[in-house]
């Protein structure tokens, strides 16, 4: 099967390596024939764009070539911008649809509408043939309930918290491990310095593999999603290392989402087209809870948004340029309603993940030292890179 006309967009939270895909596609489609049409912010692109309107067809729609695509490569974010957008659980109708009648449900937080009739109207409208979906679970849901509406898609996996099903690793997340790394290391100098205890918050909501990761080549002690710990023990262990330290400070890094027995990350201001509220400081509350205990001093630093800014670090170039390669060869292959994966360690093709699985989340009998609160570092032996299966 030749290649065609593709559709692109990028969904959710930008991660260094996403224009790696999108030009990388581009090259590889023009290679075989095919054309590439970038769609502007992830799937608002497709529900509020007026395709005869000429500003608004330009504000979304983005035709793309090696001219236009040459060095975005080069840098972190995305070249096609993002939003956070859910065409089946939009809250208000955009402009260009007011008045028609879709699909709606009630609930306790009001009423959503299904607009995929008129995303499927404008991707037939611009002749796509096939479309490449960019990001975690969220946009793949979507991705996932448009290929069963009969859309040819493939799905390219995204997000730091390195959380989607159906893979060993998502873009972005070897770039978020190796920023948080430097970020520790640099605030050892001011944390020794002052003989404190320094709590790190890194992303996390569901899964905590940004924190796990971080801490197994940091060997510091971690929190995660997945496993609650006893406060007054983490508060113990901490101490004890502090103690232990010829220059007298700790370390302690925290999943945005973890959580300690009898206590509940809290949540905060509108929730998302996904249903996500941002979660207050989880780092803060701990930090709190210390002060109360003993007489120490801490610094508190929120890495999230430092994680996911600026450019890719190798693992994630040649992680989202192969990923491009495997979308176009399954697209000329006549392929679909499949994602771009590394299974037992190799690059694969698999199925989108279904939405109603929830994101994939730590193992924590063999990842998570339960006693310790730190990864484990035994039983290696045979494991993939990312010492974990799919």
């Amino acid at each position: 099967m030749a290649v065609k006309r593709i559709g692109i967009l990028t969904g959710g939270g930008d991660v260094p390596g996403l224009n790696s895909v999108i030009k990388s596609v581009v090259y590889r489609s023009g290679e075989l024939g095919g054309e590439v049409i970038g769609i502007r912010r992830g799937w608002e692109g497709l529900t509020h764009v007026n395709l005869q309107d000429p500003a608004s067809r330009a504000k979304y729609v983005l035709p793309l070539n090696r001219e236009n695509t040459r060095t975005i490569d080069r840098t972190g974010g995305t070249y096609l911008h993002t939003s956070r957008t859910s065409p089946s659980k939009m809250k208000q109708l955009p402009p260009v649809l007011a008045g028609q009648d879709f699909p709606k449900k009630e609930s306790a937080k009001g009423t959503t509408y299904d607009v995929t009739r008129a995303v499927q109207k404008n991707i037939e409208a611009l002749g796509l043939d096939y479309l490449i979906a960019i990001g975690g679970d969220d946009t793949l849901s979507y991705a996932a309930e448009l290929g069963r509406q009969g859309m040819p898609v493939i799905a390219v996996p995204k997000t730091m918290d390195n959380d989607v099903r159906n893979t060993e690793y998502c873009i972005g997340f070897s770039t978020a491990v190796t920023r948080a790394i430097d970020a520790i290391e640099r605030q050892r100098t001011t944390v020794g310095s002052h003989e404190r205890i320094g709590i790190f918050r890194v992303f996390g909501r569901d899964a905590g593999y940004t924190a796990l990761y971080t801490a197994y080549v940091t060997s510091l002690r971690c929190c995660i999603p997945e496993y609650r710990v006893n406060l007054p023990k983490l508060i113990e262990l901490v101490l004890t290392d502090k103690r232990n330290n010829p220059s007298n400070y700790a370390l302690v890094i925290l999943s945005e989402g973890a959580q300690w027995e009898g206590y509940t990350v809290k949540e905060y201001g509108e929730a998302d087209a996904y249903g996500h509220r941002k979660k207050m400081s989880v780092a803060e509350d701990l930090s709190n809870e210390i002060k109360a205990v003993v007489s120490e001093e801490t610094i508190v630093s929120d890495l999230t948004y430092e994680l996911r800014s600026g450019s890719p670090d190798f693992v994630d170039r040649m992680v989202a340029s192969t990923f491009a390669g495997m979308a176009i060869d399954a697209i000329a292959a006549g392929q679909k309603g499949l994602m771009t994966a590394i299974s037992n360690g190799c690059f694969s093709m698999a199925p989108i993940p279904d939405p109603a699985m929830g994101p994939r989340r730590v193992e924590v009998d063999t990842m998570y030292n339960t006693d310790r609160y730190r990864p484990r570092y035994d039983h290696k032996l045979g494991l993939p890179i990312f010492l974990t299966r799919a």
